[in-house]
């Protein structure tokens, strides 16, 4: 009920911490308005809520109020899931839509005051939730799909019209970009004039050093001459004074003053050469400070050289920057181009499927109605035929009676017993209403007049077994590679020679290998061996043992038969063969191959009186009792050659009249099928039943280590044909303009890698697979409706129901009886949850790859 129930997209959109954000943000509100004897009943329909979850919630002594009632039912509500929410919010959608516009925001879409009065019953809510998914399902699905893509074309316009700013940033900033690159040019150009000016500067400064250097030698030279001249100084004073004192003596004397007028003006001389000299110290001190000035103009333009520098690195990588950034920007442009036109193919080839699947839905309809007329006119037609058939029946028993009268009279009359005998070379014996009886399974050749039913008939010890004249494989000494010889009525006759195949004249033609052929007739004589075959055999149906040494057999067992002729015929010698090898484990007899369809067809007969199993398959973990196999007379396998060769002979049936009605038939029931051993070295692919089961498995197996899915790769219809032609296609569907084909050179690429292809087909590719020499692994999942609880979350997401997974369950279950191998089942009660599943499914798959494989 709840798939059926419209939903908002805005809130089937978020996430289950967002559903349970939003109500825990109004649970007090939720708790007090609330009363949820109104909301169970939706949330029962929902499938979120069973029996015993609402006697707890409106009657448990627990709770004392209403409240209470309300927060409890949000507890079990919310260990639902994201169901769990949806639901919820629908029920107020129905019962409190101003609670529900408060928690979510939105208005409910249903009209409440057409149904005022009726909103306390559960049947409102059912009425409500049918009508909505009968008038709304199919076009809120093609609305979804419609809003999806807008939205998504949306977002793609959206990124387009980003990507365009981005680019016209990106230009911009290539603008900015030359600019800059001009501004570093121009400044380099500037420092290199700089450059050339420091050099020149630095030039200067080295004269102006050297000029120093000389100055300050210079200097030091003057300043010991001003010592030595002050020092001559003082001399000449003190002799100047000294000359004074006499001469003032000599004045007063001789009063003579010429002497003094001559070193007065010498002495005035070297007065102004000294100071020659202190204005030379002047120009020292002034060099040395244009010195310091240049010194420091050099610093200043050192710091701006670096500066500069540094900002044309950061210029550089900023240019690398914004390339790259360019670069990106167009790549992703392109791919969401590409990806906007994938998407407007998908939607085309969408809108395609869903055309074909609504003309396909109406011809499936039509043909339903047309098969259950049909059906009904069969069953009709078997009642009155088997009323008919129960009345010859009581006809052949009188005139068998009669017979039987008129046997026991003639005994007294030795003349008229020959002719009679020969007149009657077939026993008259009552017919079971069998309604898959395919064959006489009895053999009438031997003229035998005892009566037996169908169920206890036994083949003649002089009737050649199913080995006679068919080509059966192996030996007892070298398995498929040796012929081996056997005499039957006394004469050997080939077991291996097709060519042999339905002869009875006992002849023996040459055979290349005549000494193995020699060794096998000394054996036979000496009573060493028994029988010459050895071949391998899948059994369709379980045998219990009546008889000590008797083999117990099930159903699919794979036996090793090694004596066709055991105990004169009447039942076969074989092995049990394990799952690992070869080698035969437990022996004993088995009904031969007369017999053991005798058997197939009673197991049959008794089913079919069972209502319980007629029209239903055996439960989850009861053995398999029988494998349906029917096999086309005409293309019959070597067992049935050999056994139909001898015993539907027509040159030895004298009174066409006596033969059973059905000898005439072209299709037989199968007890045993030949099977071949393979051991695969490669991981096998593998495949999974049901496919719908299969496709979450993948999901899961493909993020573990050595799975794989296998892709359907799109081929135009050139490569399709060449693919044909190859053999190379294991399953195709069609599309527009070509085909979607699952290849054997993908599945081979897979196991090329040491990995497990998981293959989403269907299982008539299996034989397909067979004939490319790949051996897949078949899981089977039980599927019952407590199973299928499981899966619901992740149906949903694919669009499936519960009831359509049972279906599809039952009709692929019924198919696996036509596969040529066996597969490994899982049953329901070994695993409680995904998790566990995809455990037991890995564990599965390696015990599978161990194993041998057995094809038909």
């Amino acid at each position: 009920m709840a798939e059926l129930c419209r939903r908002d997209s805005s809130l089937t959109a978020l996430d289950e911490e967002m559903l349970w954000e939003l109500m825990e943000d109004h649970r007090c509100r939720i708790v007090r308005s609330i009363c949820p004897s109104r909301l169970t009943p939706y949330l029962r329909q929902a499938k979120v809520l069973d029996q015993l979850d609402e006697e707890e919630v409106l009657h448990s002594p627990r709770f004392t109020n209403t409240a209470m009632r309300v927060g409890h039912l949000l507890d079990l509500l919310k260990t639902r899931g994201k169901n769990g929410a949806i639901a919820f919010l629908e029920s107020l959608k129905f019962h409190n839509p101003d609670v529900y516009t408060l928690v979510t925001g939105l208005q409910p879409s249903v009209d409440f005051t057409n149904f005022s009065g009726l909103m306390e019953t559960s049947k409102l809510t059912e009425c409500l939730a049918g009508a909505i998914g009968s008038l709304q399902e199919e076009l809120s699905q093609e609305k979804g799909q419609k809003e999806a893509l807008l939205r998504q074309c949306q977002q793609l316009q959206e990124h387009l019209g980003q990507a365009e700013a981005r680019a016209e940033g990106l230009r911009q900033l290539e603008a900015d970009h030359g600019r800059m690159k001009r501004e570093v040019s121009a400044h380099f150009h500037e420092v290199l004039k700089l450059k050339d000016e420091m050099l020149s500067l630095s030039l200067h400064y080295s004269n102006a050093l050297q000029e120093k250097d000389l100055a300050a030698t210079r200097c030091r030279g003057l300043q010991e001459e001003l010592y030595l001249m002050k020092q001559e100084l003082q001399r000449e004073k003190m002799s100047s004074s000294c000359e004074r004192e006499f001469q003032e003596r000599s004045l007063k004397m001789t009063n003579d003053l010429e002497p003094g007028d001559e070193e007065l003006s010498r002495l005035k001389e070297e007065n102004e050469r000294l100071r020659s000299l202190t204005f030379s110290l002047a120009e020292k001190d002034i060099l040395e400070q244009n010195l310091d000035e240049a010194l420091e103009s050099r610093q200043e333009l050192v710091n701006r050289i670096h500066s500069l520098r540094e900002q044309a690195m950061a210029a550089e990588r900023q240019r690398k920057q914004y390339w790259e950034e360019k670069e990106q920007t167009l790549l992703q442009f392109q791919k969401t181009k590409v990806d906007c036109e994938i998407y407007k193919e998908k939607m085309n080839v969408l809108q395609s499927q869903v055309v074909e699947l609504q003309k396909e839905r109406d011809q499936a309809y039509l043909a339903r109605d047309g098969s259950q007329l049909e059906m009904s006119q069969n069953l009709a037609e078997k009642d009155a035929l088997r009323r008919k058939v129960f009345e010859l029946t009581d006809q052949v028993c009188e005139l068998r009676q009669q017979v039987q009268r008129l046997q026991a009279q003639a005994e007294s009359l030795p003349g008229p017993k020959q002719e009679t005998g020969a007149r009657e070379p077939y026993p008259k014996r009552k017919q079971q209403l069998v309604r898959m009886f395919a064959l006489c399974p009895w053999d009438d050749s031997d003229g035998s007049s005892s009566e037996q039913c169908p169920g206890e008939a036994e083949a003649s010890p002089q009737d050649p077994g199913p080995g006679h004249g068919a080509g059966l494989p192996g030996g007892r000494a070298a398995g498929a590679d040796k012929r081996h010889w056997r005499e039957p009525h006394g004469h050997l006759h080939s077991s291996g020679h097709p060519g042999l195949r339905g002869r009875r004249d006992g002849v023996v033609p040459r055979h290349p290998d005549y000494d193995g052929y020699k060794k096998l007739v000394e054996d036979l004589k000496a009573k060493v061996a028994t029988s010459g075959d050895s071949f391998y055999i899948r059994v369709n149906l379980a045998l219990e043992r009546r008889a000590e040494g008797e083999l117990q057999v099930h159903c699919n067992d794979i036996l090793h038969v090694t004596d066709t002729l055991f105990q004169g015929g009447s039942c076969w010698h074989a092995h049990r063969v394990g799952p690992y090898s070869t080698k035969g484990t437990e022996q004993g007899t088995i009904p031969n191959y007369a017999q053991a369809q005798q058997l197939l067809i009673a197991l049959i007969q008794d089913m079919a009186h069972r209502s319980t199993m007629a029209r239903k398959q055996p439960s989850a973990g009861a053995q398999k009792l029988v494998r349906i196999v029917s096999m086309d007379r005409t293309k019959a396998s070597p067992l049935w050659s050999s056994f139909d060769g001898g015993q539907l002979d027509p040159s030895q049936v004298e009174d066409p009249s006596t033969v059973c009605f059905w000898a005439e038939s072209y299709f037989t029931l199968v007890p045993y099928t030949l099977v071949h051993s393979h051991r695969p070295s490669r991981p096998r692919p593998v495949l999974f039943v049901p496919r719908v089961v299969g496709k979450i498995l993948m999901e899961k197996l493909c993020l573990l280590q050595g799975y794989k899915k296998c892709p359907a790769a799109y081929l135009s219809q050139k490569e399709y044909d060449a693919s044909s032609q190859r053999g190379d296609i294991i399953q195709e569907r069609e599309a527009s303009g070509g085909r979607y084909c699952v290849t054997c050179r993908a599945v081979e690429s897979l196991m090329g890698k040491n990995t497990h292809a998981l293959l989403d087909v269907q299982l008539d590719s299996v034989r397909v697979l067979h004939k490319m020499e790949i051996f897949p692994i078949i899981i089977h999942i039980s599927i019952n409706e407590k199973v299928a609880k499981k899966f619901k979350k992740a149906l949903q997401q694919l669009g499936t129901t519960e009831d359509q997974l049972l279906e599809a369950a039952r009709q692929e279950e019924g198919e696996l009886d036509k596969v040529p191998c066996l597969y490994s089942s899982l049953a329901p009660d070994s695993w409680s949850d995904l998790h566990a599943l995809l455990g037991c499914v890995r564990l599965a798959i390696a015990d599978e790859q161990k194993k041998v494989v057995w094809t038909e």
